[in-house]
């Protein structure tokens, strides 16, 4: 069965954070949403704050599902941070953009891939 392109993301940041949760993050938040955009994950690993942005797709033969974190879509999910931030106070910590890709195909297991610093914040 086909999943829609929304079911397929919602399935693909579940597969995302049990990755990560047993990679030992800490899941604090998933979907934040504000005006600057959305963060699809915010996790806590090893004193640092991870903002994760989550890519899915049905197949990778269409390239690799993080490629589509384009400099704009950079950007949002720096506002966003940004914005998360200002709303629960500075970290004690540092702060870094992973990303973490989700291949679904219609046939055999789930393919995850997680990059750690998959691009720096222009502070």
């Amino acid at each position: 069965m086909l999943l829609s392109r929304s079911d397929l993301g919602r399935r693909g940041e579940e597969i995302a954070a049990a990755f990560l949760r047993q990679a030992g993050y800490r899941l604090l938040k998933r979907n934040y949403i504000c005006p600057s955009g959305e963060l699809d994950l915010i996790c806590y690993h090893q004193g640092v704050l991870v903002f994760v942005e989550v890519k899915t797709r049905r197949e990778d033969a269409a390239g690799d599902p993080e490629e589509n974190i384009t400099p704009a879509k950079q950007r949002r999910l720096e506002r966003a941070a940004r914005t998360w931030l200002a709303a629960h106070g500075p970290p004690n910590c540092s702060y870094r953009f992973d990303a973490v890709s989700v291949v679904l195909p219609e046939q055999g297991d789930a393919r995850v891939r997680h990059i750690v610093e998959a691009f720096a914040p222009r502070r």
